[in-house]
């Protein structure tokens, strides 16, 4: 088993992997904002807090293109073995995903339909969070995997843990998007975001409890990265640190510094991103497929890299660049459709 960590397919591991968290942080506000969009009671609050995300929301999903192309083109054993088995989930997520993103330019343009718009950015929203959700449940408890095939049944995805991964991921999202409107908005808007994060933050904690006990115990790997020594010792630092995210939430919920709660909230991702990566090293597809053997040969990843190394900065500069264009607060009437 190659266990090097100095190696090609590692490093394509770690920026897969880095192009997801940047998509579940960064389209997960927005998507965030389209799961609350059923307590924002008026046309002006909705379109509030749709012009919160206007600017940024299509450049978000960027890092999605990037991963699941990634995938396929680095990893094309696990893109074949992981679309097989969550193929169902793959397709509502992306038909989600699109009628969220018809919603969002026809809200502002169709009048008389825009009750069901409405509801279809809402729809769309949970549909592609749960989706993502379950599809995490799936992988982090196996995949059924024989003689390099799927070898799991058609609704092996679905199961009690799969489940609580998406509830708790939807509840992130949803957090993550009061955090982002508390920070970007004004009056009924900000009030409403503001006392919808800390319960939904609270919740989050429970979940994110929940997942983590019950993940030790799905594959003996797992069990034994977790409490058995050296390794043992992350059971004690990264419980901490989401105990420090959680302190700097309260601090920045009670001090009126919603800044402060989105960067804990996104802490809080981060740090459970984390723990799948202590958790799934040197695996790709848990609980067999490696990344070494999941990996493209050696010329493919180097001749791959040679675009990377200039189009993930590229991303990242006009991404940060559209932040800083776009910061500030955004007032009613004001907006960037």
């Amino acid at each position: 088993m190659e266990t090097d960590l100095f190696t090609l397919a590692n490093l394509w591991a770690a920026i897969m992997a880095f192009a997801v968290l940047a998509y579940v942080v960064l389209d997960g506000f927005d998507l965030g904002v389209g799961i609350l969009f059923p307590f924002l009671k008026d046309k002006e609050e909705r379109d509030l807090a749709m012009a919160t995300i206007a600017p940024v929301w299509d450049g978000n999903e960027t890092w999605l293109v990037l991963g699941g192309g990634g995938l396929f083109a680095v990893f094309p054993l696990a893109y074949g073995i992981l679309f097989t088995a969550l193929y169902p989930l793959i397709i509502a997520m992306l038909l989600g995903l699109i009628f969220r993103g018809v919603a969002f330019e026809f809200i502002p343009r169709t009048p008389k339909y825009r009750h069901w718009w409405e509801w279809a950015f809402f729809g769309g929203s949970l549909v592609a969070a749960i989706a993502q959700g379950i599809a995490l449940g799936a992988i982090v408890q196996g995949i059924a995997i024989e003689g390099r095939m799927y070898a799991g049944g058609h609704w092996d995805w679905l199961s009690p843990f799969s489940i609580l991964t998406a509830v708790a991921l939807v509840v992130g999202y949803a957090v993550l998007g009061a955090t982002w409107l508390d920070m970007k908005t004004e009056g009924t808007v900000q009030r409403i975001a503001h006392r919808l994060s800390m319960p939904l933050f609270i919740a989050l904690l429970v979940l994110l409890g929940a997942v983590s006990l019950a993940t030790p115990f799905l594959q003996p790997v797992y069990f034994e990265r977790w409490f058995a020594w050296p390794t043992m010792i992350f059971s004690i630092i990264v419980p901490a640190l989401v105990l420090a995210c959680a302190l700097m939430f309260y601090k920045g919920w009670k001090e009126q510094r919603p800044g402060y709660s989105f960067l804990a909230t996104i802490g809080i991702f981060v740090l459970g991103f984390i723990g799948l990566g202590i958790s799934f090293y040197p695996y790709l597809v848990p609980p067999s497929l490696t990344i070494a053997e999941a990996a493209a040969p050696d010329v493919s990843l180097i001749f791959l890299l040679a675009g990377t190394v200039v189009l993930v900065p590229l991303i990242l500069a006009y991404t940060a660049w559209s932040y800083w264009v776009f910061r500030g607060k955004v007032k009613p009437g004001e907006g960037y459709h």
